[in-house]
């Protein structure tokens, strides 16, 4: 248990189930622990995390300023609940990524922030309030090229001789799965090593969907070949990066979008459409390729064009990876960040 004089930051997590929300918080507390002290609550996460009870962090000691920092509505709430019914002395901070115009609801709850962060330009021109844009970074420990690939495909069941695509996320419509398998359906014909594989939840409101395109797949004799393999744990997902040749991001909208840059600090090139924050982080023709969103021809061009040319890959493999560790590790984030909550507890 954390000594509750030492915790300075409270990160909730109000949701069980893996998401961006929940990766972010994941991902970054073991960063930002190393430089405040900082401790997540909520269900759901790892055990190693620092971590607290919902019920403990509703009864921390009245002797100072804390940082309740929420990137959910309920999130929000509740920090609401501990200052103004519990009288718990937190400032509260939103970090926001959704680039819509935010629910009469949302917008209530966001002017009685003590402090805004969205995380691209785009997500703070809808908070109308003044916010911080600070952009997402990845551990670049964690995230890194595979240093046996061939050893870690044999390992994964997946065959060391295929030029692999990955598309990591729930299959959705949202992400553009639908295009990326047709694409594929179009395009492997030319390219007898190509396979396709996805990772993610299925939903049962969207288990129709992704049953329409594994049969697609398999009317067009690419079952084997285009495989869905479900929820993986969050440590085989990273091994799975790892594994790749090429990263595929077609989503018809996304708030920011980790996954092209957790694909191209393990040094995969990446396929993004130009949507959420994919343009400021993949460098055309650099790192990989920018589409435009919805785009089934010209994202079967860009397959097509990636999955003929070994070299080229190797090449943006490389700069993707170094692009990653110039100008988006995590340490970055987590600085920018704990900057924000100086300036609250100040």
């Amino acid at each position: 248990m954390p000594d509750p004089r030492a915790i300075e930051v409270v990160a909730p997590n109000l949701k069980r189930r893996l998401s961006g929300v929940t990766a972010t918080v994941v991902r970054l507390i073991p960063v930002q622990a190393r430089m405040i002290g900082i401790v997540a609550t909520g269900p759901g996460l790892p055990p190693d995390l620092p971590h607290i009870s919902l019920a403990r962090a509703a009864t921390l000691p009245r002797d100072r300023w804390r940082v309740w920092h929420a990137r959910r509505n309920t999130e929000m709430a509740l920090g609401l609940v501990l200052r103004q019914v519990l009288r718990r002395r937190y400032r509260l901070l939103f970090t926001s990524a959704a680039q819509r115009r935010h629910t009469g609801f949302t917008r209530w709850l966001i002017r009685r922030q003590d402090a805004l962060i969205a995380t691209s330009p785009q997500a703070a021109s809808f908070l109308q309030r003044p916010a911080t844009v600070i952009l997402h970074g990845v551990d670049t420990a964690v995230f890194q090229p595979a240093a046996d690939r061939d050893a870690l495909r044999r390992d994964l069941g997946l065959n060391p001789d295929a030029v692999l695509v990955g598309c990591f996320g729930r299959v959705r419509a949202q992400k553009g799965v639908d295009l990326l398998v047709r694409a594929a359906i179009q395009v492997f014909p030319r390219h007898p090593r190509a396979q396709l594989i996805l990772t993610g939840r299925i939903t049962p409101d969207n288990r129709a969907f992704a049953d329409g395109l594994m049969a697609q797949a398999a009317a067009a004799g690419l079952a084997d070949r285009i495989r869905f393999l479900g929820e993986i744990p969050w440590d085989q997902v990273v091994r799975h990066y790892q594994a790749l040749d090429l990263f595929a991001a077609p989503a018809r909208w996304e708030g920011f979008g980790l996954t092209p840059l957790e694909a191209m600090a393990c040094g995969v090139p990446v396929i993004a459409a130009r949507v959420g924050a994919y343009e400021t982080l993949v460098r055309d023709d650099e790192t990989g390729t920018l589409i435009p969103r919805d785009d089934l021809p010209a994202l079967a061009a860009a397959l097509d064009r990636w999955l003929a040319d070994d070299a080229a890959r190797a090449r943006a493999g490389q700069a993707a990876r170094a692009h990653v560790a110039a100008s988006h590790a995590i340490e970055g984030e987590a600085r920018a960040i704990i900057a924000v909550y100086r300036g609250l507890l100040g």
